[in-house]
């Protein structure tokens, strides 16, 4: 197949699928010689103007459940259809009767590789929270009276724009956990919890008068969706409940408990997380319910402590997990794993909106935020934009909406010789076995369907395959050389229907022994970048004394071994093919990235920044890796430029888009003349606009991301011009300050190898015969 017909198989604008190489090696025993596993990334609900939607259940093959797709055979005159994936021959059902060579269903377009389906189920409108999504807001009330007031006032906003048939519920705490009762609008009503004390989902129930029992009765007898009796005291749609819980936001004030000097304050997050998700409970799981919770300090009391009330006791560093020198760590991921199991096993999401100057437990938290799908946010206060912009996205419905979804699940089918080892992102297994299953395993695998409590328009997930046949196949008989895989995702949108997505990609099988030219043209190296920094990540996580910069760099020499042209001994001749001579770019950047070095991050920002990597589609990621940085000056339009030092002008603005964070940054110039207030004069029009482009470029950007970046603007040579060097290739350090001292260009204090020392060892070890 030509690499322009190999293209048109991956129309991304469709299917949302770019795959690492998108022509598959036969057997087993080449796929490991391509180095870089073949992989998957998904794009699971995003928005899509071409997506065609029908309202009527798919048709499923009888022996695999795969759907009708454009890929299968049809015989009009039976009438029937053969399955891609087993090749079993299915009768149509009575109601495509009608189907002939000239009408034929929209499932079999080839245009419609992705399709949805509405499944024939409306929202109940009998049940309270059945249909609509359930939003219990859980605030940290042991923090500075100025952050309470602007979490305070950024909760007020949200309710004000969640539409009127959500759910609320609320809970506050501090060294107490207090549960507020909505559905008593008289007088202020709070079931007060102790915050040591770790509860079971029926001892919650019992303790605020649901009852266990009766409960139990109730989702045994009533209809789906149906919830515990007096539920709505705790939980009212917003339109009911929005003056009474302003009201008692504006009484709500910073906890009360005596903090001694020398001391931290006594704050029971794990506590408050645990009682929000037993009120839940009582929810039913076909409610899409999330628990936002908004924490400004680490978990102190309690189950989930991450660190003592004394500060002479530091919050652990990457440093002490090395050594297990961590003594609350293991006992707090074993709690939010139990808790992410809970939550799971309700289908509901875990959102967390951190905003401190220390650590809140992040790290400890990732496996129920993970598991569950929610949000996460970390800022520095409640009143910063990255904060109060990213939260009140989360619940404009808006252009701008996140499109939050509950109760996914994701199902693959594949071809046969095709196997899936897991994925990474934010998912939990189901646990379905079947002819597909790797015994190999990454990440959430053992399966062939995943659960996704929350999801929404930007969550993606990185899917790992193994090539299962060990012997090629015999020229003398006829072999299929087409590959399918069948993503279906089922999701309960925000309006309350039940909608179906499916996506069914057709690759090629190639015989790499014969020809290798296809493997390489269909070669993805974005992808590849992405999906190494998320196999990188997830190993530093679970293998102990994993060597990520080692682990990339052989495999970097492997891969220049096997697809570059050079003779031996030889660095001279090396030459790398145009498929492959950006990804060794991106390992240089990936080396240097927070996914991998932590010094200097503490462990919730490493943790941050790994589950954004995991869950954001590939061109997000790829920033995350690579940054952009794009130049502004009097003598051209924008124009992007390398990532290096040398990048830097007096008279050039340069705007840094790194995803966590973008900077605008004026050269010396450029700054000497803003603040002469050229700009404000008429003369100079045109170094006004100057100024303001990046502005604008910055706020677009800004606009359309979530979590919404840190803008920085800064000079050359002051001290925030720290965090555009940090990023640039270090071409110019202090040992080669004098060959750039007559060309003007900056310096970077640094011991780390510049990109042109990188490649050129790596190629000095790419041609070594040995």
């Amino acid at each position: 197949m030509a690499s322009a017909e190999i293209a048109q198989t991956d129309v991304e604008g469709m299917d949302g699928v770019h795959m690492t190489w998108n022509a598959w090696p036969r057997t087993k025993v080449e796929a490991s010689k391509c180095v870089i596993p073949i992989a998957a990334s998904i794009h699971l609900i995003r928005p899509n103007p071409e997506l065609f939607t029908l309202p009527y259940a798919p048709l499923r093959c009888k022996a695999c459940t795969a759907v009708l797709n454009p890929h299968a055979r049809v015989d009009v005159q039976a009438p029937l259809w053969i399955c891609p994936f087993c090749f079993q021959r299915n009768s149509f059902p009575d109601h495509y009767s009608a189907i002939s060579e000239t009408n034929t269903p929209a499932e079999l377009y080839p245009q419609f590789s992705t399709i949805q389906y509405i499944l024939p189920q409306t929202p109940n409108p009998t049940s309270p929270t059945g249909s609509h999504p359930v939003f219990l807001f859980v605030l940290d009330t042991c923090m500075l009276e100025e952050e309470l007031c602007f979490a305070k006032s950024a909760l007020k906003r949200a309710i004000g724009l969640l539409p009127d048939n959500a759910m609320v519920g609320f809970i506050s705490f501090g060294t107490q956990v207090q549960v507020h009762e909505l559905g008593f609008s008289d007088m202020s009503k709070v079931y007060v919890f102790r915050g040591s004390k770790e509860l079971t989902k029926d001892q919650v129930l019992e303790q605020l008068g649901l009852g266990s029992f009766g409960g139990r009765r109730a989702a045994a007898n009533g209809p789906a969706g149906v919830p515990y009796p007096g539920i709505t005291r705790f939980l009212l749609p917003a339109s009911e409940c929005e003056y009474t819980l302003n009201a008692l936001l504006d009484e709500l004030d910073t906890d009360q408990w005596l903090v001694p000097h020398g001391n931290r304050a006594l704050r029971c997050t794990g506590a408050a997380l645990s009682l929000a998700s037993g009120l839940l409970s009582a929810c039913m799981a076909s409610a899409g319910a999330r628990i936002v919770a908004l924490l400004g300090g680490p978990c102190t009391e309690g189950p989930g402590a991450i660190v003592s009330k004394d500060l002479a006791d530091p919050v652990r560093s990457h440093k002490d997990l090395d050594k297990d020198a961590a003594p609350y760590f293991k006992k707090a991921v074993h709690f939010y794993s139990e808790l992410a199991k809970q939550l799971v096993s309700q289908g509901h999401v875990l959102d967390i909106f951190a905003s401190a100057l220390d650590q809140v437990g992040i790290a400890e938290m990732k496996v129920a935020i993970e598991k569950t799908g929610g949000l996460v946010v970390l800022a520095e206060s409640f009143g910063h934009s990255v904060f109060k912009d990213s939260f009140k996205r989360v619940f404009d419905y808006g252009e701008l909406s996140l499109g939050l979804s509950f109760n996914g699940r994701l199902e693959i089918n594949c071809s046969k010789d095709i196997k899936v080892q897991g994925i990474i992102g934010p998912c939990t297994s189901l646990e379905k076995k079947g002819s597909a299953v790797s015994s190999t395993v990454i990440g959430e695998g053992n399966t062939i369907a995943w659960k996704m409590c929350g999801l929404d328009k930007t969550t993606c997930f990185t899917i790992f395959f193994d090539v299962s046949s060990s012997e090629k196949p015999d020229p003398s008989v006829h072999t299929n050389q087409e590959l399918y895989i069948q993503f279906l995702t089922s999701y309960q949108s925000a309006d309350g229907y039940t909608k179906l997505q499916v996506t069914t990609i057709k690759r090629r099988w190639v015989d790499t022994t014969v020809n290798s030219e296809e493997l390489v043209q269909g070669f993805d190296q974005e992808t590849a970048a992405v999906v190494m920094a998320r196999l990188a990540s997830y190993k530093m996580e679970m293998e102990e004394g994993f060597d990520a910069t080692r682990w990339l760099d052989r495999n970097l020499i492997r891969l220049c071994s096997k697809f570059g042209d050079y003779r031996k001994d030889d660095p001279a001749s090396f030459t790398l093919n145009p498929c492959f001579s950006l990804f060794p770019q991106f390992m240089f950047n990936l080396r240097r990235s927070q996914f991998l070095q932590v010094f200097n991050n503490s462990p919730d920002e490493t943790a941050y920044f790994r589950m954004l990597l995991n869950r954001e589609n590939i061109s997000n990621a790829a920033v995350m890796i690579q940054p952009t940085l794009t130049s502004f000056s009097f003598k051209s339009p924008p124009c992007p430029v390398l990532l290096d030092v040398a990048s830097i002008a007096a008279d050039h603005i340069l705007l840094l888009d790194s995803y966590f964070c973008i900077v605008i940054f004026h050269g010396s110039t450029i700054a000497r003349w803003r603040n002469m207030g050229c700009h404000m004069q008429p003369e100079h029009q045109a170094f006004a606009q100057l100024l303001q482009a990046p502005h604008d470029e910055a706020r677009l950007l800004i606009q359309e991301r979530f979590p919404v970046p840190r803008l920085v603007v800064c000079d050359q040579h002051k001290s925030q011009a720290r965090f555009l060097l940090a990023k640039l290739n270090p071409s110019a350090t202090y040992n080669s300050a004098h060959d750039m001292a007559a060309s003007g260009t900056d310096v970077i204090l640094t011991d780390d190898v510049s990109l042109q020392v990188f490649f050129e060892h790596l190629q000095r070890l790419a041609v070594q015969s040995s």
